[in-house]
């Protein structure tokens, strides 16, 4: 499987982050709402797989569910879309290297926020609710169980979470940029995705899927989603900013663009 170095990872997600911001607005929109539906599907189809095994199987449901899950950002990376925690990497790092502007980053992100709300509320109310699959029997049991357990998290505990989340999605979309053929990629996209979920790490678009689709079966309300929004937000930018962006950008990018700057001769 051919890949690419780091180096070349970091220019082609800095050029992906540039790409991003100069999306026609209708394209933002489809493509942001597609990435919340892709993500909320992979949850639909994490909680329709473990829903009703069997109590005695304990963790290895938890891996079950995270092995099925990354098929959301699959879809994303390969038929298109556009999701807020990965161009938290993606635009940080075009910021850092001075190709876009704040603004550009700052519209960006919240229009792919509320896009990715939009696609998740409609997968969660059609499919979950409509539909059923996130209401019947042991999978209602299972929907209010995880997004209890999300709840449950102080602010602290799920902001530092939501950074080990990040941290794992952002190399996943890494991976799958430094791999030049759709297996490797898929690779790439697989084993840090499984990991962030069998963890439980906690991801704001994943949880505007989960949350909503509980509150729709009438357990928790909108100030308790708001809530775990908030913090699992910041979480997910500092993961995906900082310990990705940041860190790949000083290691493999900046010393390349301080050297494209010139020297001042002393006069």
């Amino acid at each position: 499987m051919a890949y690419l170095k780091p180096q070349q990872i970091a220019e082609k997600t800095i050029e992906a982050g540039v790409n991003k911001t100069r999306l026609p607005m209708p394209v933002l929109w489809i493509l942001g709402f597609l990435g919340g539906a892709f993500i909320s599907f992979g949850f639909l189809l994490d909680i329709r797989v473990i829903g009703n095994l069997p109590a005695e199987w304990g963790s290895f449901a938890s891996l079950l569910g995270g092995a099925v899950f990354p098929v959301g950002l699959m879809l994303i990376v390969l038929a298109g879309g556009e999701l807020i925690t990965g161009n938290i990497m993606s635009v940080s790092m075009a910021f850092y290297a001075k190709k876009v502007s704040l603004k550009d980053l700052g519209l960006n992100w919240i229009l792919v926020i509320l896009a990715n709300f939009l696609g998740a509320l409609f997968v969660a109310y059609f499919f979950g609710h409509v539909v059923g699959l996130t209401e019947a029997g042991p999978f209602l049991d299972k929907t209010i169980a995880i997004a209890g357990a999300k709840l449950d998290e102080s602010f602290g505990q799920t902001l530092v979470s939501a950074i080990g989340c990040n941290w794992l999605v952002c190399l996943a979309i890494w991976l799958s940029t430094g791999a030049e053929d759709v297996g490797g990629k898929i690779l790439g996209i697989w084993f840090p995705i499984m990991a962030f979920v069998a963890i439980g790490f906690q991801h704001v678009v994943a949880n505007m899927f989960l949350i909503p689709a509980a509150i729709f079966a009438g357990h928790f309300t909108w100030m308790d989603y708001f809530s775990n929004f908030v913090p699992t937000l910041i979480g997910n930018i500092i993961g995906g900013a900082v310990f990705v962006g940041m860190a790949y950008f000083t290691a493999y990018y900046k010393q390349k663009m301080d050297s494209s700057v010139p020297s001042r001769k002393a006069s």
